[in-house]
């Protein structure tokens, strides 16, 4: 079959992993700023929060490629695919690449809702700190440091993988996440937008929004 060009990831996606990688970055820094960059950092985390919440809404009523039951995959497939036994062409995530966007997206869902309770005793506290108590806020805190290192340990991994793929199985990975587009003999997978783009979006803003106003 003749391999054409098909769109694969829709712009609502596309926009979710740059920005997230931003974010991420940005907050990186103001964390190893201090001072009074952690008021940077407090927002920057409320605006993760609404992203976090649009990519689950997102991985529920989105296009197909980024549906969650479209990509993850049985605990078989996936030590199939990992024996070598599954070395078919993925349109979107592999099975293992499939693990790798749970595990992410958990662990950022987790770092950004240890934020929210912690406390460094120091320059700042989060916006639902108040609700638990002191030694909690602390516990909290450690948590958030903690789940950042494993947080760095897999985006490693994640951008070893896609230099991997990338250099020597000749997959544009990133290309496609710039345009959305790749070469394939598969049907190109449903994409959506407008009404059901623009309620993911309006409920992630208004998570973020709220943090911004509590």
């Amino acid at each position: 079959m003749q391999k054409k060009i098909i769109t694969i990831w829709d712009l609502g996606t596309r926009l979710f992993h740059w920005l997230l990688v931003m974010l991420f970055g940005l907050s990186w820094l103001s964390a190893e700023l201090g001072g009074n960059w952690m008021i940077w950092h407090t927002r920057l985390g409320f605006l993760a929060a609404g992203l976090i919440t649009f990519r689950i809404i997102w991985g529920f009523i989105g296009s197909d490629s980024s549906r969650f039951a479209h990509f993850v995959k049985r605990p078989s497939t996936v030590i199939a695919y990992l024996k070598g036994g599954g070395q078919r062409a993925y349109n979107t995530h592999n099975p293992a690449g499939a693990l790798s966007v749970i595990a992410l997206i958990g662990l950022m869902s987790l770092q950004v809702t240890t934020g929210l309770f912690s406390n460094d005793d120091i320059f700042i506290e989060g916006p639902l700190a108040y609700l638990i108590s002191y030694d909690a806020q602390l516990e909290m805190t450690e948590l958030h440091e903690m789940i950042f290192n494993l947080l760095i340990l897999f985006i490693a991994l994640h951008v070893a993988a896609i230099v991997w793929y990338q250099r020597f199985k000749g997959e544009k990975l990133v290309q496609a996440m710039l345009h959305g587009k790749k070469e394939s003999e598969e049907a190109a997978p449903k994409i959506r937008g407008g009404l059901t783009l623009f309620a993911a979006s309006l409920a992630g803003a208004a998570v973020s929004a709220l943090l911004f106003w509590i």
